[in-house]
This record gives C-alpha cells, structure tokens and sequence, in this order.
C-alpha cells in the first residue's frame, strides 16, 4: 500500500511526538512514502518560524531523501480546490488527499479535518498507536 504524508505526519515525526513519529520513522525505514510540495512547503514555514531559513532548508533537504515529492500539476491542483470546496479542510491538507487519490494510496495523517468518515480518500489515523 502506498503511503501519503500530510504535514501534520511530518511535524509530529520532527517533533518526536508519539505514537505518530515512531509509526512514520517506520514507514520511512520500509518504503519511500509520498508527499504533495505543497505539503513539504507547510513543514518548510513551521521551521522556519520556530528555527530559522537554515535548519528549516536543512530540514527540506534531509526529507527529500526519504520522501517521494511531488510538484502538483493542473489536475491535482483542480481536484485540491474542488476537495477544499466540498470539505471543510486548509487549502494544503486538499493536496495531501488529492495526491492519495490520484496515487490510489493511503494518507497518514492526524488532522482531524482528513480523518472523515466517507471521505474520497483513505486515511491511516497517525493518532492511535495501531
């Protein structure tokens, strides 16, 4: 199954926050999940702001080595805004589930806005530990 990160996957695993850093460190060590630049842009700001341009770069650098990032072409910036339209969700968090759409693949998340009952995507709750 492939996976899609959200930013909020992210930033827990770079915060160390349980149980959602221990399951992403895992999937990093068994397969090279995705990720929207859109959404990799959201974690690039988050670091900025607490650490400065230099380790949020350093950041970015280091999670492309382990990340499959994907630019969002015509498409999936149309499905973004037309997920944005119908769910109650941050601009960004439509092009994580996008992506998983268009992939076919699961998304990894915690936001509370993606984790929908009956939503076009699948979602894995990084919030439990199973």
């Amino acid at each position: 199954m492939t996976a899609v990160l959200d930013s909020w996957a992210v930033l827990r695993y770079l915060e160390n926050s349980e149980p959602a850093a221990s399951v992403v460190a895992e999937l990093f060590d068994t397969e090279r999940p995705l990720m929207s630049w859109i959404n990799l842009g959201e974690v690039h700001y988050v670091v900025r702001r607490s650490k400065g341009e230099h380790d949020a770069m350093e950041t970015v650098r280091d999670l492309r080595d382990v990340l499959d990032v994907r630019l969002p072409d015509e498409r999936l910036v149309l499905d973004a805004a037309r997920l944005k339209a119908d769910h109650p969700m941050a601009y960004a968090d439509a092009f994580g589930a996008a992506l998983a759409i268009s992939e076919g693949a699961t998304l990894w998340t915690g936001g509370p806005e993606l984790l929908v009952a009956g939503a076009p995507w699948s979602w894995h709750d990084l919030r439990s530990p199973t």
